[in-house]
């Protein structure tokens, strides 16, 4: 049966999620991973599945895209091709901002992707990203995840050690800021030391750490969550001396982390997840401040753990000791102000 859903008038704001459509993406040799079992269910995820989920009690507003590499375009030049998810994007946000679904806005912002390694050539793309973004493109999004445990990624290992410390990444980095564009940051909790670096080089860019930076549960990793959490947050409070960082509270029900609620049968309540979740996004929360956190879905890649009203139900057992001015910042006031919305 259902959960009762938690303060249903509560208006949130979901700053992370993707729109995709698989069915020529899941073959033989990316199914096995954990990661392509969680979102297996989800080989389809467009606006009506977004709103199936964001229609499921809590009361969603608005929404953010982050890039997903979705309906890049077929041909033309490569560092072009990626103009093609924020146009489809944009084209969803139309269908939503028109009304006919309702006071809903999804992908009320868009984060797209740009190939920073393209250095100061990454700013005429930039240009037309927010062209085509129709006043909704706020930024990108560089994965920089990687390990050396290739089980740990499986079929996201995209990238070598070290891409947000290389200099013709950073010569395209310094190309966001003067654009008034954020930049969201996907990378390993062993790898924070490197965001750490980046932010204390560009201080006037905006960057929102991703999934409460990735705490590692599988392959080399497997069952020492409790033995790393020193680090990762000793990680977390230096990063947090940085003002131009916020991060995002979610992503712990992700393939990588391995909560013991991952693929987990029957279901994890949303209690139980809590549980599980709580040092990390409360530790997030002291070291940032409510108004640096927001919580993010980071769906449909998180229904391997629970489904979108369950998790939502987990982030306010997270928030029951909050005041109502720190629950405003974390469910929408902070996605607000960091992608400026105008909401």
């Amino acid at each position: 049966m259902p959960e009762a859903i938690l303060e249903p008038q509560l208006p949130i704001v979901d700053p992370h999620h993707h729109l995709w459509d698989r069915r020529t993406y899941a073959t033989p040799q990316v199914t096995d991973h954990p990661f392509m079992t969680a979102i297996q269910p989800a080989q389809r995820y467009l606006l009506d599945e977004l709103m199936a989920d964001t229609e499921s009690g809590h009361n969603v507003v608005a929404t953010v895209f982050v890039e997903c590499r979705a309906f890049y375009k077929a041909d033309g030049p490569v560092e072009l091709r990626s103009l093609g998810e924020t146009e489809f994007v944009n084209g969803v946000a139309a269908m939503s901002a028109s009304g006919t679904y309702g006071d809903f806005r999804a992908c009320a912002g868009i984060v797209g992707n740009v190939d920073l390694l393209l250095g100061d050539a990454a700013g005429a793309i930039l240009e037309k990203h927010v062209e085509a973004g129709g006043g909704r493109f706020r930024g990108i999004r560089n994965s920089a995840s990687f390990d050396a445990d290739k089980d740990v990624l499986g079929p996201l290992n995209r990238v070598e050690a070290g891409l947000y410390l290389r200099d013709d990444f950073r010569q395209g980095f310094r190309r966001l800021a003067p654009l008034g564009l954020s930049f969201d940051a996907w990378l390993l909790e062993p790898q924070l030391p490197d965001l750490i670096d980046l932010a204390r080089a560009f201080p006037d860019t905006t960057i929102i750490l991703d999934h409460v930076g990735t705490p590692l549960g599988r392959g080399s990793y497997t069952g020492r969550l409790e033995e790393r959490f020193p680090a990762w947050k000793a990680n977390i409070l230096e990063l947090a001396k940085s003002p131009n960082v916020n991060v995002k509270l979610g992503g712990l029900a992700m393939a990588f982390c391995n909560f013991p609620s991952f693929l987990q049968e029957p279901r994890a309540p949303s209690s139980e997840l809590a549980q599980q979740w709580r040092p990390y996004i409360e530790t997030c929360i002291e070291a940032f401040g409510a108004e640096r956190c927001m919580f993010e879905s980071n769906f449909p890649v998180d229904m391997g753990s629970c489904s979108y009203a369950t998790l939502w139900n987990a982030f306010k057992h997270l928030a029951a000791g909050a005041s109502a001015e720190e629950k405003t910042a974390l469910f929408s006031g902070t996605a607000n102000r960091v992608y400026r919305l105008g909401l």
